[in-house]
């Protein structure tokens, strides 16, 4: 073969790869824009017949609210020295609670965080410092299980049982009426979960204010619908509450060790997915103040990339592939269609990420042909007519979920936030393409006997943390009122 034909037959095999990879995303396009148009109606239908809908309180008459049993927060606490003081301080004013126990789980070579837990304590005995007795750091499961074994000596030593477990991070910000929103929660379902809202962030509008969007739409939309078809509610770990004979159900299952399997990654999702094999019940609820935000969680997201590409990578390892091991596809002892599809949904993350490195591939080689077709080198691609219906229809799926997104993040945070998540789509991609890699490379060590790693992301700033000499309670109300109503509707 002479030098001319080998130079057209490199570009014969860029024309046979880029139509392969055409085909294999577009076809994939097309089942997770089904996928997620389902979705989309079963939410335009229940908004429609009341069945997901999100009714407004009166902030006076939740905030500060009596509880009806003790009620204690888990926080599991590791290099969080930046941030743990202001939750704590935050948290202890906005739920004034006496039946409240605030429960921080240490490492015992952490002296910083526990400095800065007991100097945020301001002698308040709700507060209760958990050392644990291994070097850290561990995994947040194995965290929460050494608070779990300090609340049951404290149970033993009261002779009276919590009436609820309640789970953050040491980074929130939480929301006066939510505590009171949980704990009537737990009446009617074993596990209950608030909305969590990632803030955008000034100094990085286009890394970490990418999560604005995402948590927007999914506990606005994805979270509702599952509740509303009765599918199991995957814990996020923060503004959630666990009935405690649900978790005293966990417990007895695991034994000794305590509810959480040590080495989960997501053991958030775990809990909630998992609460399936014991008959238990979910509940997402959803209400607004009356000055229309929303009753949430708040925090600030990781906004340096490498931080960001870690924290995505332990999700899509803990959900997709240890959920799929350790949890597989029934709900208690039948394989539920409701319960199978939502598990379907929360494992296709790497299998996204795939679909789109293979559609950036094919733009990338159709730049190259088109290229080589003005030089004359190369025909351009045939597209037969059926590929191109398939084009158009992933192309309107494409531009409804821009206006999906859109209209999430701008009801909560402005449209100019609603913009720019629309802006921040290829960021996003490219994210999850990175983290997918990681986490497909990590799944397949473990398999190999290699440790899940707990690669856990720091936090340096805190939402309560606003104007100098402002009490806690006025920095809460600051937050809750000073953003703009611009995009806001009903939902």
């Amino acid at each position: 073969m002479n030098l001319l034909e080998e130079y057209i037959e490199y570009w014969d095999w860029i024309a046979f790869f880029q139509k392969e990879l055409l085909l294999f995303a577009l076809f994939f396009f097309i089942i997770g824009s089904i996928d997620d148009l389902l979705v989309d109606f079963y939410w335009f239908w229940f908004r429609l017949n009341g069945k997901i809908c999100t009714p407004t309180i009166e902030t006076g008459e939740w905030a500060g609210k009596p509880l009806t049993g003790d009620a204690a927060i888990f926080i599991a606490a590791w290099n969080e020295s930046a941030v743990i003081g202001d939750t704590i301080a935050h948290t202890l004013v906005a739920w004034p609670q006496e039946r409240l126990r605030l429960c921080i789980g240490c490492y015992r070579n952490d002296p910083e965080t526990i400095e800065a837990v007991m100097a945020a304590s301001g002698g308040d005995r709700r507060l209760r410092l958990v050392i644990h007795d291994c070097m850290g750091p561990s995994t947040k499961a194995d965290c929460l299980n050494r608070l779990y074994a300090a609340l049951q000596a404290d149970e033993e030593r009261s002779g009276q049982l919590a009436r609820m477990v309640v789970f953050h991070d040491a980074e929130d910000m939480v929301d006066p009426a939510a505590l009171t929103l949980l704990d009537a929660g737990v009446t009617q379902a074993d596990f209950v979960q608030l909305p969590v809202l990632a803030l955008p962030q000034k100094d990085s509008r286009w890394l970490g204010s990418h999560y604005c969007e995402e948590f927007a739409e999914s506990h606005a939309k994805a979270m509702t619908v599952r509740g509303a078809l009765g599918a199991a509610l995957p814990g996020a770990g923060v503004g959630c509450a666990i009935r405690r004979s649900a978790l005293l159900a966990m417990a007895a299952e695991r034994g000794p060790s305590g509810p959480f399997n040590a080495k989960a990654l997501t053991e958030d999702y775990e809990m909630g997915v998992g609460l399936g094999r014991f008959q238990a019940n979910s509940a997402f609820i959803r209400r607004r103040h009356r000055n229309g935000e929303l009753v949430a969680t708040r925090a600030y997201f990781p906004s340096r990339l490498d931080h960001i590409v870690k924290q995505k990578t332990r999700w899509l390892h803990g959900i997709a592939f240890q959920g799929w091991d350790r949890l597989g596809w029934r709900s208690g002892q039948a394989i539920k269609p409701v319960e199978l599809w939502m598990r379907l949904r929360d494992r296709r993350g790497p299998l996204s990420a795939l679909v789109l490195l293979a559609g950036y591939a094919v733009l990338a080689l159709s730049a190259v042909l088109w290229g080589g077709s003005l030089m004359g080198k190369v025909e351009p691609l045939q597209i037969s007519p059926l590929l191109q219906a398939i084009l158009w229809v992933n192309l309107a799926a494409f531009l409804w979920r821009l206006v999906m997104r859109y209209a999430f993040t701008a009801r909560e945070f402005g449209r100019a936030e609603g913009v720019r998540a629309i802006l921040r789509v290829p960021i996003a991609n490219i994210i999850a393409i990175m983290a997918g890699r990681r986490a497909v490379i990590a799944y397949i060590v473990s398999l190999f006997g290699g440790e899940a790693k707990w690669e856990k992301t720091p936090h340096f700033d805190h939402p309560a943390r606003m104007t100098s000499g402002q009490s806690t309670a006025d920095q809460h109300n600051l937050v809750m009122t000073d953003k703009p109503a611009a995009g806001r509707g009903s939902s």
